[in-house]
Order: C-alpha cells, then sequence, then structure tokens
C-alpha cells in the first residue's frame, strides 16, 4: 500500500506493508536521525513530531500516518543550536540518544516551555544510559531561556 505523507516538509510517498513500523518506513527512507532504542515507546530515541507533537515512530504504524506531517532532527532548523549546548556541557558523549531528546526539546520551546521543573518532567521519558542528565538539563536550560 502507498502512504502520503509531508516529511519535514516535502511531499513524499511510501510504500509500505501494513504491518510497517514508522520508525522502519523513516529509516529505509534515509531518514537516519530516527534511531531505534527499547521498541516500547519508553526510552524516547525514537520520537519524532507527528503534527508537530511528540511521539514514539517505534510504537507508531506507518500505516496510520497517512495524510499527516512527520517532523525529523533532519528537519528541523534549531536543532545544531541545541547540539551545540549539549556538546559545551557535555552531554554529547555517544550521542545516541541525542535525536529523541533534541525533538523532544525543540517540542518544548514551541510550546514556550520556560520552567525546568515542568521541562524535566515532560522529558522523564528521554533515557541517557551515558552522560546524566545534570549536563544535558545545563543545555536544555541554556537552549529554552529558563531563567533562575
Amino acid at each position: 500500500m502507498k502512504i502520503n505523507l509531508i516529511v519535514n516538509g516535502e511531499k513524499k510517498i511510501f510504500e509500505i506493508e501494513p504491518s510497517d513500523i514508522l520508525l522502519d518506513v523513516l529509516r529505509k527512507n534515509g531518514y537516519y536521525s530516527v534511531r531505534r532504542g527499547c521498541d516500547t515507546g519508553m526510552c524516547g530515541i525514537c520520537t519524532v513530531l507527528l503534527d508537530g507533537k511528540p511521539v514514539p515512530s517505534c510504537s507508531v504504524y506507518a500505516a496510520r500516518v497517512d495524510g499527516h506531517e512527520i517532523t525529523t532532527l533532519e528537519g528541523i532548523k534549531e536543532a545544531k543550536e541545541l547540539a551545540t549546548l549539549l556538546a559545551e556541557e557535555g552531554a554529547d558523549q555517544c550521542g545516541y540518544c541525542s535525536p529523541g531528546l533534541i525533538v523532544n526539546t525543540i517540542y518544548l520551546k514551541n510550546k514556550n516551555i520556560k520552567s525546568m521543573e515542568e521541562a524535566k518532567v515532560k522529558l522523564i521519558g528521554n533515557l541517557c544510559r551515558c552522560t546524566g542528565y545534570e549536563s544535558q538539563h545545563r543545555a536544555i536550560e541554556k537552549f529554552l531561556g529558563v531563567k533562575k
């Protein structure tokens, strides 16, 4: 079956099987920032924006997003700014979790979240196995413009 999507602002038509998962369809079509993590939607690594809202792409059937808009890390202009802040704060060790964290943080910025406590609650589903969270939180605080 074919599905029509807008991915990172471009119209796309993908040939899929009814059981295909969005994560696999995106990677098969070159969107390599979308990474496999837990396959249960619990780690945040595979997060993309579906019509502007974060979703775990490992838990969404591709057929269900027919006609919708998907944004991956590749389609977010502000991603480099946050990636630079993450690196400056030492939160870039292996970087495997960074794409999902950045996509979720961009969503928070778009929602004008200015409280670090609220940001921490919203990002609780983004797991990092190597840096811990303090350095990530410092970078996110700067990116969101949180005032102390």
